[in-house]
């Protein structure tokens, strides 16, 4: 039978970032602080923003979720990546590497809409200050997470579904770092079109969506700017949405990049420069992005180091009677 030729496989082998020895340690310790800084700058950000009701508007609630997407996007692939700059044998389960896929498909399925809807609270504030409170009502906004929510598990579902009826053979190693999906179609000894018009439907239809919301969301947003004639005006509105645009063009930039290039230009080596830009990279970068250009949070940091700052001096400098 045809089968005989094949060596069937429950594990891969993640070759990724480890062809040059002597960059391990370099390497190793770069990502273990990249990673450390992501968890407490996002993981920070969450508790900042629950805690403070001051700061339980749509766009906390979305930036918050955000935060928590990257935490769970950094905390699927960081920890086995570094592993695997010291392991001997660099393995990892199937079952392993679709838990691994399933979380990294819910992150970045919840960053898509996230991002989306954020726009979409920043074009309602600045065409409809008046109306914001009415248009963007916390009862929508839980809608819209859970929502969001809804659609990341889903879609993670759907594609782990359709992986678990594949059968691996080959080599079984994956040339990357994580296991991402496109590099474990190349180690499918069946065909997996099925697989690979799902993943065009969903994440297309997915891509496309949100693109579209962002997209309108900034036009009306910039015409609406330039219409008007204060410049202080222009420079608040402009100022409140940099942030947001500035972390939209590197998702979407990296996103593309990996994704959407035709597969004759596509590189193994390119494709895991641009996974380290979407999976650790921006992740890493969101809370300084929102968080340094921010007034609200800037004030809110200055007042719990300021609280814990006169806690710490009474502990240490009891009053005595």
């Amino acid at each position: 039978m045809a089968t005989n030729n094949y060596s069937f496989t429950n594990e891969f082998i993640l070759i990724g970032l480890l062809y040059q020895p002597d960059l391990k340690p370099l390497l190793f310790v770069m990502f273990f602080a990249i990673y450390l800084i992501t968890m407490v700058g996002n993981l920070g950000l969450v508790i900042l923003i629950v805690m403070e009701r001051r700061l339980h508007t749509p766009m906390y609630i979305f930036l918050g979720n955000l935060a928590l997407m990257d935490s769970c996007c950094a905390s699927a692939i960081t920890p086995k990546m570094l592993e695997n700059f010291f392991s001997g044998d660099r393995i990892i389960s199937l079952h392993e590497c679709m838990a691994q896929f399933y979380f990294y498909c819910l992150a970045g399925t919840a960053d898509c809409f996230l991002l989306a809807a954020m726009a979409y609270d920043r074009y309602v504030a600045i065409l409809s200050p008046l109306q914001y409170h009415a248009r963007m009502s916390k009862n929508l906004c839980i809608q819209m997470v859970l929502g969001v929510y809804i659609a990341g598990n889903l879609h993670s579902m759907i594609h782990v579904g359709l992986l678990l009826r594949l059968t691996f053979c080959g080599s079984h190693q994956i040339n990357h770092f994580f296991c991402d999906i496109l590099p474990l179609f190349k180690l499918s000894c069946v065909d997996p079109f099925i697989n690979v018009l799902m993943v065009f439907i969903f994440s297309g239809a997915v891509q496309i969506f949100t693109v579209t919301v962002v997209l309108i969301s900034y036009l009306c947003i910039l015409f609406t700017i330039f219409k008007m004639q204060s410049k202080e005006g222009r420079g608040k509105a402009l100022s409140t949405c940099a942030s947001h645009f500035l972390s939209v063009s590197i998702f979407y930039g990296s996103l593309l990049f990996m994704y959407i290039r035709p597969s004759s230009d596509k590189d193994g080596d390119k494709d895991v420069i641009a996974a380290i830009f979407y999976t650790l990279i921006i992740p890493f970068l969101n809370p300084f992005i929102y968080s340094l250009r921010n007034k609200e949070v800037i004030s809110y940091e200055k007042n719990c180091t300021s609280k814990k700052s006169n806690i710490l001096k009474q502990v240490s400098f009891p009053v005595t009677s």
